[in-house]
Formats: C-alpha cells, structure tokens, sequence
C-alpha cells in the first residue's frame, strides 16, 4: 500500500479533524502518501484533492469542522458519477480510502467500494450517532455535552420565570441525542421520533408535575418529532403552564472535540490504517463493547442501529 486518501462527507461532526490528523500520521509512518479530497464525494467526483503531510495537519486536533470541507452531494447516489469517483481514484494511484461520516457517508462508501479497485474503509463521524456497528460515532459525546451545556442554563431561566421549556435537539430520524441529552439534563420529558407523539400523555405530564409542586420542566425533543413550535403551542393551550421554545440548532456540530470524541478519533483512525495496511477493505470501524472492531460496510448499510427506548421509562421515573 503506497498510497490513500481520506474525505470527509455529510454533516460535519467535531472530532472530524482529529480523525484526519490521526489517519494522516499513521499512514505516513507506515511509509504511505496521504490525499485528502476536498468538500465530500464532490471532490472525488472532481478530483479536488491536496496532499496531507504529518506538519500539514497539525494544530488541528482541537479543531471542529473539517480542514477538508464537506458538503451534501446528492449527485453520488447516481451511478455515473459514481464511477467517475472511483476511476479517479485509479487516476491517482489511490490503493485505499478512508471515508469519514455517518450512515450516509457509509452508504456512499459501499457504493464506492463496488466500483473502484481501491479498498474502502469507513470511520464513522456523526452526532446522530446512527451508525450500525458501533455503539459510539465520534463527535456524539461533544454534541451532547454542547447540548447539556446549553440546557443547563435554559434551565436557571426555566425555574426563575416558573416555566416549561420545549428544547429541540438535532435528529431528523433518529433519537439517540435527544435521548442521552435528556437523560443527563433530568428532562421531565423526552420525544424521539422512534416512540409516536403523545401529546396527551406529555400535557398530563406537566398538569402532574404542577399539582405536585414542579411548575418548572425541561422537555427534549429530536427536530424529527415533528413541529416543535407547535408542540410547545399546544402544551401551553391544554394546560395552565407557561411554555417557551428553544433551538440549539447548529451550535450542536461544532466546538472543540471533547477528549472523549479525540480519543475515538485517534482509536478508529488507527484501526483503519491497519487494515489498508493490511490490504483489508469493505469495512467500518467502530466500538463494540469497548473494544475497536470492524464489521463489512454492507452490514452495517443494510441493518439499522437499534434506539434503547427503555431508557424512556428510566428517564420518566428520574424525573417524578
């Protein structure tokens, strides 16, 4: 193996750079040369790429983004283009990629890895924390402490004004966030678009609260629950609390990786390497009960990463 790249695609997720610092130096310790496409599948469509060296990555291990850009492609899903990705790899005397993303990005790469000579290995970065095959993305423990962050402080606002706070999290399908998130904060409730909407349930939530002397709450909900503003329009008609909505929105996908999600990246980005090294694609990387494994890419395309709704019931009982 003496040459691979390495791209990062989809939604960004902080950790990302640390993953292609990580990628880059245990490459070129093996002796290999080291690409880095630019802007997602768009630059492997184009052939953007620039050459990473280990001095060309430093000071970014802190940093969140991506120093390599990213962006949504949707031209990737046709088969064309496709190709046109993979016979440029060939072009380039790419012998391996490094895909770093969420389940989309792993899709991408499964796609890729069919078309081209080059060997794929897929490192998952998202803050949906989606991804099949690991019980950990990185960037997930950074978003949700930016997320536990934010909340901790809507909640001084919340007791001081005695109100109910709505607080929409990212997740448009799926609700590990949103779940985690509310666990840590003490949300009195919890919406996440794998359990269906109850609002019934959630105003006889707040109506108990308030008769046993909470007039204060936090409800967490994932974006995909639906329209928050008008969960939070109903809540205030049908009971006698004052309610607000709050957004973080995208200050979820940046900030300074956490140690955590740092450590992750370095741990994944190694096993990677090792197995281009060992001329071993087809795979992604990922944590599994505590150790760093790998499962095929189209295992981890075809099956979906289970939500513990479990921790629901959890969740409520904390917070009677």
């Amino acid at each position: 193996m003496r040459r691979i790249a390495v791209v990062t695609s989809g939604g960004d997720a902080p950790g990302m750079n640390a993953a292609i610092r990580a990628i880059t130096r245990f490459a070129c310790a093996s002796g290999m040369e080291v690409l880095g496409f630019e802007r997602g599948w768009e630059g492997l469509i184009y052939n953007r790429f620039r050459q990473l060296t280990p001095r060309s990555v430093g000071g970014i291990i802190h940093l969140g983004g991506t120093v390599l850009h990213t962006s949504r492609c949707p031209e990737f899903k046709r088969p064309e283009c496709v190709r046109m990705a993979a016979e440029n790899l060939a072009a380039d005397g790419v012998e391996g990629l490094v895909v770093i993303g969420g389940d989309g990005s792993m899709r991408g790469a499964r796609d890729l890895a069919l078309q081209t000579g080059a060997l794929v290995v897929g490192v998952p970065a998202s803050i949906d924390n989606d991804v099949y095959g690991t019980d950990e993305t990185i960037g997930f423990d950074t978003a949700v402490n930016t997320c536990v962050s934010e909340i901790d402080k809507i909640r001084d606002t919340a007791i001081s004004h005695e109100r109910v706070f709505v607080v929409e999290v990212m997740g448009r399908r799926r609700g590990f966030l949103a779940l985690t998130v509310g666990l840590t904060v003490g949300a009195e409730v919890i919406l996440v678009p794998e359990a269906p909407l109850n609002m019934e349930e959630v105003c006889r939530t707040v109506k108990e609260n308030a008769a046993k002397g909470k007039k204060t709450g936090i409800i967490v909900a994932a974006e995909g629950v639906g329209d928050t503003r008008r969960i939070a329009e109903q809540l205030e008609a049908n009971t006698k609390a004052e309610v607000r909505l709050s957004i973080i929105g995208y200050a979820q996908r940046g900030g300074s990786p956490t140690a955590r999600s740092r450590l992750l990246a370095n741990l994944f980005s190694k096993e990677a390497v090792d197995l281009l090294s060992s001329h071993i694609g087809g795979r992604v990387v990922g944590l599994q009960k505590g150790e760093v494994k790998s499962i095929t890419l189209e295992e981890a395309c075809s099956k979906e990463k289970p939500l513990d709704l479990s921790l629901l019931e959890v969740a409520k009982t904390l917070a009677t």
